[in-house]
């Protein structure tokens, strides 16, 4: 299993890096696109619409991006997409967890269908727009998700309940996220962000870092902003979690062998993308 993750791991690098360091960012639009399309899949198949529907389903969501990119979409300030896709994701991930499980499957399967194909578009046109920004850009956002994850898991093995006397972040939805975990994610983050802006300061580059661009507005905006989208990316993690039980599925496909599918890989950039050009796009307005 350990080879197999490797492996795909190796073969994703090799197909996103050079699309990533393009010149222009058209190529790792369109490959992201796809991905997008790929997870569209996945999503209706979580949400028991399987063979022709959910092939359907990746076409449409595939069709939509492409229009919002041949329209000049991708390049037009979207404040209100942010706010509204913050919104969404603060108010209804918090109703969505608090009901657990048995929640998720009470809603119309057109209104769960249409709300996750609604997060995938919104989710690409963020990816695309952190592109046209700059690559360092979008590497920072890409990193604070990855680092709250990495310093969540290993803080969750060194003091996974110890601090709080064994209470789980959300047993019933994802058993081993320790409140601990979370905690030791958001120091991680803000971390990172320490060195980044070092980094940023040291060498002239493409374009500031998000890091950079909330140390903008001061360092409690940085702060909050940074713990506040590390706290999102847990969400996106939960919810993912919550409908693959919901759907009695591990694995959202096996589209990346060793790594399960692409929601897999993508469920907590999800919220935070759109939510860090959120933050950015606020900070400008105020400026």
């Amino acid at each position: 299993m350990l080879l197999q993750r490797v492996i795909t791991a190796l073969v994703l690098l090799a197909i996103l890096l050079p699309a990533l360091l393009a010149a222009s960012p058209a190529p790792f639009i369109a490959l992201t696109l796809l991905f997008i399309a790929a997870a569209a899949w996945e999503w209706a198949r979580l949400n028991g619409i399987d063979g022709a529907g959910a092939v359907a389903t990746g076409l449409l969501c595939a069709a939509v991006c492409a229009l919002l990119w041949w329209s000049g979409v991708v390049g037009r300030p979207l404040p209100g997409v942010w706010l509204a896709a913050a919104l969404l994701w603060v108010l209804g991930g918090a109703w969505l967890l608090r009901g657990g499980v048995a929640r998720w499957p009470l809603l119309p399967r057109a209104l769960r269908w249409l709300l996750g194909l609604g997060a995938l578009c919104v989710a690409w046109l963020a990816i695309a727009q952190a592109r046209r920004i700059g690559v360092n850009f979008l590497l920072s956002a890409l990193v604070l998700v990855w680092a709250a994850d990495i310093f969540a898991y290993f803080a969750g093995r060194a003091f996974g309940g110890k601090l709080t006397g064994g209470r789980k972040l959300a047993p019933a939805i994802s058993p081993g996220k320790s409140w601990e975990g979370v905690w030791g994610g958001m120091l991680g983050v803000l971390a990172v962000a320490a060195v980044w802006i070092g980094v940023d300061r040291a060498y002239a580059t493409d374009s500031a870092s998000l890091y950079t661009q909330l140390r903008a507005g001061g360092v409690p905006l940085l702060v909050l902003g940074l713990v506040f989208l590390a706290a999102m990316s847990v969400v996106g993690d939960l919810i993912e979690s919550l409908v693959k039980r919901s759907a009695g599925m591990k694995d959202s496909s096996q589209l990346l062998p060793g790594h399960g599918g692409v929601l897999d890989r993508i469920d907590a950039l999800l919220p935070t993308l759109p939510l860090a050009l959120m933050l950015v796009s606020l900070l400008q307005g105020a400026a």
